[in-house]
């Protein structure tokens, strides 16, 4: 569905996307993550033949942006972070003009309108003016309005930002829908990394200009904390001569200590039973044994950490 070489783009001495290589199939869910400037925005330009490239390749729906972008972009549907809507005018008359500006025949147009009205449960007040609804109400007629034409490809940039908690909620549950059940391809930008974990299929993260990891949040844990985590909670803190002959047992290579939680790293997950024979045998009072799961937020930030002190 997407697929780009390489793909470089400058504005004068600033370089905003450099050497980006993607792929991202038909229904996937992509977190396209990374801080303001980092280059999110022209990429999604970029893919949807907005901006030309200064160098690389591109691939949209086997079409190329650069020579096809009309035709890229009657296929594609696009939630800015701040959609322009026509405010004066009724939520069935915003998705009216836009359904006739992407040329969807008249007769399917009325029936899409109704139908993605119902489905953002905005047909109570699809004839009030756009002036008098809240964010929420906004949010989800952009995104109604992004999918008028039955785009194969939706991209949403920042689609919960400034929302509260309950018209958020119903955004993501919408954008569930059209993965889950309408199988459509989503390429996601956010800064809201709970939002991206519970969403996305494989995130990719970007740091000034450059992607510096994609894949699956449990793939991108695994290259950046070798071995296997464990997390022991205790009954009472574990002396400090127990903690040093922990920390000297064979496999184990790092010990942390937060609150009455014990952070194991092993090199490998067999090490596992003998590490919590020891510490029985040291007289711990073990409650809980479990793997250390790392969160896409702890990802995220060791991932940007790391790009900043030139490891990555």
């Amino acid at each position: 569905m997407i697929e780009t070489h390489n793909l470089t783009r400058h504005f004068g001495a600033l370089v905003a996307v450099h050497g980006l290589n993607l792929q991202i199939a038909r229904g996937e869910v992509f977190g396209f993550l990374g801080p303001n400037g980092a280059g999110k925005t022209t990429t999604v330009r970029l893919l949807n033949g907005v901006l030309n490239p200064t160098a690389g390749e591109i691939r949209v729906l086997g079409m190329d942006p650069i020579a096809q972008g009309p035709a890229v972009r009657r296929r594609t549907g696009v939630l800015t972070e701040s959609p322009a809507l026509y405010e004066p005018l009724s939520a069935r008359e915003n998705l009216l003009i836009f359904g006739e500006l992407y040329d969807v025949p008249p007769d399917v147009l009325r029936r899409r309108v109704d139908e993605l009205l119902e489905m953002f449960e905005l047909t109570a007040r699809a004839d009030d003016k756009v002036a008098g609804y809240s964010k929420g109400m906004k949010q989800r007629l952009a995104l109604a309005r992004a999918l008028i034409h039955a785009p194969d490809i939706l991209f949403l940039d920042e689609p919960t930002a400034g929302l509260d908690p309950e018209a958020a909620r119903q955004v993501t549950e919408l954008i569930e829908h059209l993965s889950q059940e309408e199988g459509r391809t989503i390429f996601l930008c956010t800064h809201n990394l709970v939002e991206a974990e519970r969403l996305c299929d494989r995130v990719g993260v970007i740091h000034r200009g450059e992607l510096i990891a994609v894949g699956t949040p449990e793939e991108l844990a695994r290259r950046i904390w070798h071995g296997h985590g464990i997390v022991v909670r205790l009954g009472r803190p574990l002396p400090a001569e127990a903690l040093a002959s922990l920390k000297r047992l064979e496999g184990v290579a790092q010990v942390e200590v937060e609150n009455s939680d014990l952070h194991i790293l092993l090199d490998q997950e067999h090490r596992t039973p003998a590490v919590v024979r020891a510490l029985v045998e040291a007289g711990a009072e073990i409650y809980a044994v479990r793997p250390r799961e790392h969160s896409l937020e702890d990802i995220y930030f060791q991932l940007q950490a790391n790009a900043r002190g030139g490891s990555a």
